[in-house]
């Protein structure tokens, strides 16, 4: 686990890695040894349990006990080592949230998937996460609205299903495996509703006619260039390692399923929003606004700079949420690939809803009440809609 300190005067913020786990095995292996990100019963069932990654973190500090309205004495982020998740890696490594929090200390984590980061923030690891939506959604769900809400968009697009080159169309998967990032993940989810339409039929436990191994993004690359999967459903830059790095072709790209007939906006879809712990919202109002602030000025700031300047600074960040660089040709790619927007596109969830229980991964619901908008209108130029699903 790699851990990274900034010492400067203006705030001290601590980040640790912390990677989604594998816990089970599924049925189908054919020859790989990649283990289920968690168990089925436990997605779509009762309460999130902290991962067990989570478990082996530093200790977390006790809940804030201030007076309702007071700012919070520290905010833990969560947030993913993606070009998707560029709003927060730009927040983070050039200030905008911390100077926004003052005296708020800022500690960040780093998850590979979106069900981890859940469980984190409903165990009280973390207090807010940059997150895919239907791992938002699920935890809604099965809190019966009571656990977090939608407080902002933070990027549209950037998703793949890439595969090996010898698959040319949807009635060459059949009996083929291929992984996405996590069990009940955004990408997990579109993958499992998409080839259901063409279909197939798949199972959380990896069995069905075509096998889903989730898997940790890096060991999808490996396992990709081993010969070892025949694809997989994935955010930026992991779709675009695999095609220019290791040979693979774009099959679907999911913004050709998004027609623009639910959002007004063809091609984009929700990919990466930021979410809050309801109690911790409630009870620290101001520090919510300001974390808020901070990620409006990411997401202008990176809808103005240049391309060199974007991959610049981007890729500094990836180094120190996830060890390494990108090459300029994938960054290059990921960024074209992706609209940096404070929208999270409400009206996209009763989709996305229905792909999770298409999916297997979440419960038919009612998720009125999932968005609260109020603060980020407050404080951004754009009055964002939360299409009845909430507050604005």
């Amino acid at each position: 686990m790699a851990n990274s300190q900034d010492n400067s005067p203006r705030n001290q913020q601590g980040s640790t890695r912390i990677v989604a786990g594998q816990a089970a095995e599924p049925k189908r292996q054919l020859g790989l040894k990649i283990g289920i990100a968690a168990a089925a019963l436990a997605l779509i069932g009762g309460g999130a349990a902290v991962a067990s990654a989570v478990n082996n973190a530093a200790p977390v500090a006790s809940q804030e006990t201030a007076p309702s309205g007071n700012p919070a004495a520290e905010l833990k982020l969560g947030y993913f080592g993606n070009v998707t998740h560029a709003p927060a890696l730009v927040g983070v490594s050039k200030g905008f949230i911390a100077d926004e929090l003052g005296s708020t200390k800022l500690s960040t984590q780093v998850f590979n998937a979106g069900p981890a980061a859940i469980e984190a923030l409903n165990a009280g690891a973390i207090d807010a996460t940059y997150i895919g939506p239907n791992p938002a959604i699920n935890s809604f769900v099965k809190s019966q609205g009571q656990s977090v809400n939608i407080i902002a968009g933070a990027a549209a697009g950037g998703a793949q299903l890439v595969v090996k080159p010898g698959i040319s169309s949807a009635a060459d998967l059949k009996g083929k495996t291929l992984a996405s990032p996590q069990l009940g993940g955004t990408q997990d989810v579109a993958l499992r509703a998409w080839l259901s339409s063409q279909g197939y039929k798949t199972n959380v436990d990896g069995s069905g006619d075509v096998a889903i191994n989730p898997t940790e993004n890096a060991q999808t690359l490996k396992l990709f260039q081993d010969g070892k999967l025949d694809g997989a459903w994935l955010p930026e830059p992991w779709a675009s390692r695999l095609v220019l790095t290791a040979g693979a072709k774009v099959l679907v790209d999911e913004k050709d399923l998004w027609d623009g007939s639910l959002s007004g906006k063809p091609g984009e879809f929700p990919t990466t929003i930021l979410i809050v712990n309801q109690k911790f919202a409630a009870d620290h109002p101001d520090t919510v606004k300001a974390l808020l602030k901070g990620h409006v000025k990411s997401v202008e700031w990176l809808s103005s700079a240049s391309a060199g300047e974007k991959a610049t600074v981007i890729n500094a960040a990836l180094k120190e949420a996830a060890g390494a660089e990108l090459k300029p040709d994938v960054i290059d790619r990921s960024l074209k690939n992706i609209v940096f927007t404070v929208d999270p596109l409400a009206d996209t969830y009763g989709k996305l809803l229905a792909d999770g229980v298409t999916a297997g991964t979440t419960k038919q619901a009612d998720i009125s009440g999932i968005f609260d908008l109020r603060a980020l209108n407050g404080v951004s130029n754009e009055k964002t809609s939360a299409a009845g699903l909430g507050k604005e």
